[in-house]
């Protein structure tokens, strides 16, 4: 089946499996010099993808968005300047491809264990992330993997002009021409069409909130998943103040738009009078909207704070991405409460705690089911770079088989390596 004429995803399917046989057998040096070709030709050709974003950008504000989708699409010199340095930092990881772990000498005198493998073709459907072609493409590439890359409309430009000149760099430098493929056309059938192809496809990869249930529902081969991030600190009854207030706030401020931005502060009582009016004063300044509980917002509206923006939460404000300088707070009289309260509302995203006391820290992380947990640690960390893995395929929420920022060694597989000396098994 082939959804539009322009586009043959049948073709690109068998392209790139052939592609995933011969990038399997490549060693680390030929896929490094590859990925460091990447990486100078996102900054020579800095120019071109400019202003091709600069083309979405336009149409994008013309259709009406706004927000945070926006401020994901936007690409500048420094953004592209960081996307080629993470390129760059892949190169500089260990391979996982041919990793051998977990061998052992059976009584019978085999040896057995497991080797690392490439997954083969790995599939990404995601919006308006034009950083997530250059992602995807070079974690492929190192762990030995075809990518097929499908951006959408909002971002379609940039992403095609990053993703062919990216796969251009990467077949001058001896990859197989088809390791890194782009699906060109925003057309949302071929969605639909690359569901079904598992016959080329052995992993799906969807990044956008409006995609995932979709693909769940729709999908023939294995997926993987980021689920809605709302993430929450929690100011403990021992928590250093002044430690506190800078977490939250750069958990909330650095960049709001993004999966692991703060979306709730839960604090102790025995704090909450010295802790939230300086809070509060901090978020004026940055124009954070403060939707609080009752018992917060009689704190937060007496700090007479200028420009103060404090309003008494909905009930939907619990357990929402607001991915906007807004924030629900609310006041907990223990640990046991905001445990209670990050179990409903949480998606499994990063949650944080704010302590000096060794047993609320220990509780937390033992306690909380998220993908990443911290003490006394900003949630804004959560990102494959931040964590050593060069970049990131997603942030995983689900529990099978990765969770939290997916890096090389969690888009490989393996297979069992059994070596003998004529051993047969008996009747």
């Amino acid at each position: 089946m082939t959804t539009t004429a322009s586009v043959d995803l049948q073709a690109i399917g068998r392209q790139a499996k052939q592609a995933a046989r011969r990038l399997a057998t490549l060693g680390s040096d030929a896929k490094n010099r590859a990925l460091l070709a990447i990486a100078d030709a996102l900054t020579a050709h800095q120019d071109e993808i400019l202003r091709a974003n600069q083309h979405d950008l336009q149409a994008a504000r013309e259709a009406g968005v706004t927000g945070y989708i926006i401020d994901r699409m936007v690409l500048t010199p420094e953004r592209l300047a960081a996307i080629a340095s993470d390129v760059r930092d892949v190169a500089a990881l260990p391979d996982p491809i041919g990793q051998g772990f977990e061998q052992r000498t059976l009584a019978n005198g085999l040896i057995i264990g497991k080797v690392r493998v490439p997954m083969g073709v790995i599939a990404c459907i995601y919006e308006a992330r034009p950083n997530v072609t250059a992602d995807v493409a070079s974690l492929c590439l190192k762990a030995g993997s075809a990518s097929i890359l499908r951006g959408g409309k909002d971002a379609f430009h940039s992403s095609s002009t990053i993703a062919r000149t990216i796969s251009r760099a990467a077949s001058e430098a001896g990859m197989p021409d088809d390791a890194i493929q782009f699906v060109e056309s925003p057309d949302r059938a071929l969605v639909a069409e690359l569901l079904t192809m598992r016959e080329y496809i052995d992993l799906l990869v969807p990044r956008g909130g409006g995609l995932i249930d979709f693909v769940v529902k729709n999908a023939t081969m294995p997926v993987l998943i980021g689920g809605v991030g709302v993430c929450h600190t929690y100011v403990d009854a021992s928590a250093d103040l002044e430690k506190a207030l800078a977490i939250v706030d750069n958990a909330k401020t650095r960049r709001h738009t993004i999966c692991n931005a703060l979306d709730t502060v839960l604090v102790h009582r025995d704090v909450a009078a010295g802790y939230l009016p300086r809070l509060a004063a901090r978020w004026a300044e940055a124009e954070v909207e403060m939707r609080c509980d009752p018992a917060s917002l009689e704190i937060v509206s007496r700090a007479q704070a200028p420009n103060l923006v404090a309003n008494a939460a909905a009930p939907d404000d619990f357990g929402k991405e607001h991915l906007a300088m807004v924030a629900s707070v609310k006041i907990v009289d223990s640990l046991d409460e905001a445990l209670d309260h990050i179990y409903q509302y949480g998606t499994g995203h990063s949650d944080a705690i704010v302590t000096e006391d060794y047993s609320a820290a220990q509780r937390f992380l033992h306690e909380v089911d998220t993908a990443v947990v911290y003490v006394n640690a900003s949630t804004q960390f959560t990102d494959g770079a931040q964590f050593g893995l060069g970049a990131e395929i997603i942030d995983s929420t689900q529990k099978f088989h990765a969770r939290g920022p997916v890096g090389l060694q969690e888009i490989t597989t393996y297979k069992w390596v059994v070596q003998g000396t004529g051993q047969t098994r008996p009747a």
